[in-house]
């Protein structure tokens, strides 16, 4: 990731600009999670995870959980109000905060190894793509499908701009960006897709406009 996007995302920690963090669990998390049909043992890989709750719920389905994270404060935070003592140590690239089966790598995605994240069996992306600048986004999946075994499943999670699509239909259906940066290497399926209103980022103050919240299962397509 280029030092421009890394030193905004930072900025963003710093002076609390965090509105995209989540106080709760997602509810297309918990509905849509068991039926990727995983092992409570086996491990998850969390992109770009902040301080989500959502750590936090995976772990306590019997995951191995493994998020990646730039901000310092983003991966304190998370232990401090997980209320989790974590261990600190350095990892090739990364700080490693952890407890137990539970692990924050501190440092850029993009330095990540195979050798850095092991036997990953499932990846939960909530909006890690979408945060991304639309440059960026198709490096963030090349070196993703680097990383990772070739058989590994993903629950990805996008808020999607409601605008520039001509039907409710067009609308609801799978995106034209996420067909083409995953339908060569797999099988896309959307599980769920809901229009909500919510504040524009640079609008007058109470203006909204809709936006689109979809569940995608990506499945491995056979070599």
């Amino acid at each position: 990731m280029p030092n421009r996007d890394n030193e905004r995302w930072q900025q963003c920690w710093r002076d609390r600009e965090i509105g995209f963090h989540q106080a709760a669990v997602n509810p297309l998390l918990i509905r849509y999670w068991p039926a990727l049909g995983l092992a409570a043992s086996d491990k998850v890989f969390v992109p770009l995870c902040g301080k989500s709750r959502d750590l936090l719920w995976l772990h306590q389905q019997g995951h191995e959980v493994i998020g990646v994270e730039l901000s310092p404060i983003a991966a304190r935070d998370f232990f401090k109000e997980s209320r989790l003592q974590p261990v600190r140590h350095k990892l090739g690239a990364f700080t490693r905060w952890s407890n137990g089966r539970l692990a924050i790598h501190c440092g850029d995605f993009f330095a990540l190894t195979a050798a850095d994240l092991g036997d990953v069996k499932a990846i939960y992306d909530r909006a890690s793509l979408t945060a991304l600048p639309e440059e960026l986004r198709a490096a963030y999946l090349a070196h993703l499908r680097a990383i990772v075994p070739a058989d590994c499943r993903i629950l990805l999670l996008t808020t999607e701009d409601a605008e520039g699509h001509e039907t409710d239909e067009e609308l609801l259906a799978i995106s034209a960006e996420i067909a083409g940066l995953y339908g060569r290497l797999f099988n896309v399926e959307l599980k769920s897709a809901q229009c909500f209103l919510e504040a524009l980022p640079d609008g007058a103050p109470g203006e909204r406009g809709r936006v689109v919240q979809k569940a995608y299962f990506l499945t491995p397509r056979p070599v």
